[in-house]
């Protein structure tokens, strides 16, 4: 069988999430249909069949933990992947605030005001996809746009009311 390094499905626990408003919905749903048109996701620990890919996903927070489930197109398990979720705190939290203020901003404000928001905005989401990266090396391979779009949907896992 060949090679097919890349998820063709993402679940979230929805468990996790107690409010979602239209534009966190939005954010979601684009996440969603970007990283299923085009990623890369290779999981690094080999399997007794030597399995590689494609991959269903499920993302759920457990203890304060990211939890990583990795499935075989089949939906047999593979692997769950546990991240420790400190590290993300500040990046989760300013990626909420840049968005808050982006989103008031295309409701309320000039063209310019909203550019330079909307830099700022992609600035906390590529170093907090670059930190995904770095967590997850040596366990999952995945290139820059895929980690840009779990980041995403891990911040959805992460609303409170």
């Amino acid at each position: 069988m060949a090679a097919d390094p890349r998820i063709i499905d993402v679940s979230l626990d929805e468990r996790t999430v107690l409010k979602r408003n239209a534009d966190i919905e939005q954010e979601r749903k684009v996440a969603l249909f970007d990283l299923l048109h085009e990623n890369h996701f290779k999981p690094l620990r080999a399997t007794t069949d030597s399995y590689e890919g494609p991959y269903k996903v499920g993302l759920r927070v457990e203890e304060g933990r990211l939890a990583i489930d990795i499935n075989r197109a089949d939906d047999t398990h593979i692997e769950t992947i546990g991240l420790g979720m400190m590290r993300f705190r500040r990046a989760i939290k300013d990626y909420f605030a840049i968005c808050d203020s982006y989103y008031q901003a295309v409701r309320q404000h000039s063209p310019q005001q909203i550019e330079t928001i909307d830099m700022a905005r992609r600035g906390v989401h590529n170093e907090a996809a670059e930190l995904l990266q770095e967590r997850l090396d040596g366990k999952i391979e995945l290139d820059f746009d895929t980690a840009r779009r779990l980041f995403t949907l891990i911040c959805v896992l992460h609303i409170r009311g």
